[in-house]
């Protein structure tokens, strides 16, 4: 028997604890004070989210999965063949892995931020898929997306990017990084997950689930960063927050204080009085027509899409 193959794994822009420590501070410290989205994923935030993809009203992973399973031949032929198939916040690398069947790629780059649970979901994935050269990036990819030559080298570049998660980023933000994965995907292109517009309802029913994930999910930011910063947030103090903000057409997170109370770290405190949230996420919902032409200023061209019976979510490709 061969032995078995070990997935390549490098860590690039290792972030400096310091500076990170200090735009944390200091964001807690704003007028609207915020948690940057990136403190959700230690390992046990990465295994809420999981969690979160299995919940009955979490209907974008269960209507993607349903888009590809119907429409994963006529993305195939799209993407074209001999790709480097590059995907962004891979997590448990579960979606990729589920098109290799038909995409047949040359080489699969898993690129996460939660490195642990990266490492993990590839020696799975390297176990079922022996055939597939797996290799594993450790990256805060939403602060610097750098893709190493010769993880692409001689393959095509197509960027995997399923799930919605564009919609963290404003559309300003989103713009500026579908600009950074066009300049990297030369030859290639991009294969994204996007969430439609939909009735409010639908929606921050979504993100306020009966069981309490995706509470626990955002509260875990909070003992996230006391671990980072040194602070002392205690998690029983806050309350899950989300709602639709019509007019910026996207779901808003927070947490809001049950209580006037005092958070403190070395160095300093945030007083917070009953009531007053930190912003922790957003997630813009689009319509069609306005995500093409998102994809067509970031330099892609020709932007096709696939998406359910409903029209609640849709999956794009784009070439560059």
């Amino acid at each position: 028997m061969p032995p078995t193959k070990v997935p390549r794994f490098l860590q690039t822009g290792v972030a400096d604890p310091v500076a990170d420590q200090a735009a944390a501070r200091a964001a807690l410290l704003a007028e609207a004070p915020s948690i940057a989205p990136k403190f959700f994923y230690d390992k046990l935030g990465s295994q809420l989210f999981e969690a979160i993809t299995e919940l009955p009203e979490y209907y974008p992973t269960r209507t993607e999965a349903a888009i590809f399973a119907g429409h994963a031949t006529a993305m195939a032929g799209a993407a074209g063949s001999g790709m480097a198939l590059i995907d962004l916040g891979a997590g448990n690398c579960a979606k990729a892995a589920s098109l290799f069947p038909l995409l047949e790629p040359k080489r699969y780059v898993a690129v996460d931020i939660s490195v642990e649970f990266l490492r993990e979901s590839l020696r799975r994935v390297q176990r079922e898929h022996p055939q597939v050269e797996i290799v594993g990036l450790g990256q805060d990819f939403s602060a610097a997306l750098e893709i190493p030559a010769e993880f692409v080298a001689d393959a095509r570049p197509v960027f995997f990017y399923p799930g919605s998660s564009i919609g963290n980023f404003t559309p300003t933000e989103a713009l500026a990084f579908l600009r950074r994965i066009r300049t990297r995907a030369e030859g290639g292109g991009l294969l994204i997950g996007v969430d439609m517009v939909k009735p409010r309802d639908v929606l921050e029913t979504a993100y306020d689930d009966a069981l309490g994930v995706t509470a626990a999910f955002n509260l875990n930011a909070l003992r996230h960063l006391n671990a980072v910063i040194g602070s002392d947030f205690e998690p029983r103090q806050w309350r899950h927050v989300a709602f639709f903000d019509e007019a910026r057409s996207r779901i808003e997170m927070h947490l809001e204080a049950r209580e006037r109370l005092a958070v403190t770290w070395p160095g300093g405190e945030r007083r917070f009085v009953a009531g007053e949230r930190i912003h922790t996420e957003n997630s813009c919902k689009y319509t069609l027509g306005q995500f093409a032409d998102l994809l067509q200023d970031a330099g892609f061209s020709a932007p096709r899409h696939w998406s359910d019976a409903a029209g609640w979510f849709a999956v794009f490709w784009a070439a560059a």
